[in-house]
């Protein structure tokens, strides 16, 4: 639902926010949640937070997000303060009298996070040492939940970063062809059929026993880290509602396929679709040399494999999204999901030519 200002002002005190709504702002970031700035009058100081309404069509199971958010968000905040480190460079969300970290009605599934203060997202960044600082971010992450019991976390979306099932229901979907596009769709599916093989090969190791699951954010886009307004300096990791277990390589391949295409990823201009490997170098730097210490050989070797794999998987997950009817992301326009397809399917074959390449930079960042 779209959250209108009177609903906005009926949620602040359930979340035991003592003042009055002044303005509420779209964010339009993320194609999923239906997200708001709220600004919020108290006792004459104007403070800001962050409403969104969760989107129970996509996340079937929101109450096991929040548990899984208040797990680990808790972790690393004891984490932060045990080292004197600065404990909101966590996400921190309000609880309701009831003291859950969450508010459901009839209307919709809520939660309300802290604003960070003096802070910016970007959306695309040609600027080397803010990539260098995000994957720094999502490689510390990881590190900061190296020992918390991945066991204890639902696993919200099954099979999320299933690579192999994702093309396996995709060609299922195909043959029901529900909405009579798969004709017009043709080229892109024998694009797609191509990629499968070598875009399987994380399950098959997966399979192997000679990739570990470890706790991951799974949605690495560097639109999900906050940084500080002035340094640029990452403050803090958002968008946790896809943390599960999960393989290294996913969380580093999902932030390559997002931030080193050298256009957005639904820009319809695919001429101009490849991947920097500038870019590609300068995220990896922060990424795999905060993490280098605790992986193995097998994840270095197949880091950047992980690129070209979630570029693939996306392209499935958005030519699926399109074939069977625009249910899953957020549409702009009537063919949004097949220029996203198209985009993400040019990508995945340029970074295959471009994986040796790749790997050199990596090894030697290991090494």
């Amino acid at each position: 639902m779209t959250i209108t200002g009177q609903k906005a002002a009926e949620l602040l005190p359930v979340f035991n926010i003592n003042g009055d709504l002044k303005e509420i702002f779209p964010i339009t970031n993320g194609n999923i949640n239906q997200t708001y700035d709220i600004s919020v009058d108290i006792n004459g100081k104007e403070k800001h937070f962050v409403l969104q309404d969760i989107n129970v069509f996509v996340f079937k199971n929101p109450r096991q997000i929040m548990k899984n958010i208040e797990l680990i968000t808790t972790h690393i905040a004891s984490k932060l303060e045990k080292n004197g480190d600065d404990r909101n460079k966590v996400m921190h969300f309000l609880y309701t009298g009831e003291g859950k970290n969450y508010f459901e009605d009839g209307e919709g599934f809520f939660r309300i996070s802290e604003f960070v203060p003096e802070s910016v997202t970007y959306n695309s960044c040609d600027d080397l040492n803010i990539l260098r600082s995000a994957g720094k971010a999502f490689g510390n992450f990881q590190v900061m939940l190296s020992d918390f019991d991945a066991s204890k976390l639902f696993e919200t979306i099954p099979d999320f970063h299933n690579t192999r099932k994702r093309f396996d229901t995709f060609f299922a979907h195909v043959k029901e062809d529900c909405c009579g596009r798969v004709l017009s769709v043709a080229e892109e599916i024998s694009q797609i059929e191509n990629l499968y093989s070598p875009a399987v090969l994380l399950n098959r190791l997966l399979d192997e026993k000679k990739l570990p699951l470890r706790v991951t954010h799974n949605d690495t886009k560097i639109n999900n880290i906050i940084f500080d307004k002035y340094t640029n300096e990452a403050k803090t990791v958002i968008d946790l509602d896809t943390v599960m277990p999960g393989l290294v390589a996913h969380d580093f391949g999902d932030a390559i396929r997002f931030a080193a295409n050298k256009v957005a990823e639904d820009s319809p201009d695919f001429s101009d679709v490849s991947l920097d490997m500038d870019r590609f170098e300068a995220f990896a730097q922060g990424f795999v040399g905060e993490l280098k210490d605790s992986l193995n050989r097998t994840e270095i070797e197949t880091m950047a494999t992980g690129a070209f794999t979630m570029t693939a998987e996306l392209a499935v997950r958005f030519l699926d999204d399109y074939i069977t009817g625009d249910k899953y992301f957020k549409t702009l326009y009537a063919e949004h999901n097949l220029v996203r397809a198209k985009n993400q399917i040019k990508l995945a074959y340029d970074m295959l030519d471009k994986l040796e390449r790749m790997n050199d930079i990596i090894y030697k960042i290991a090494e």
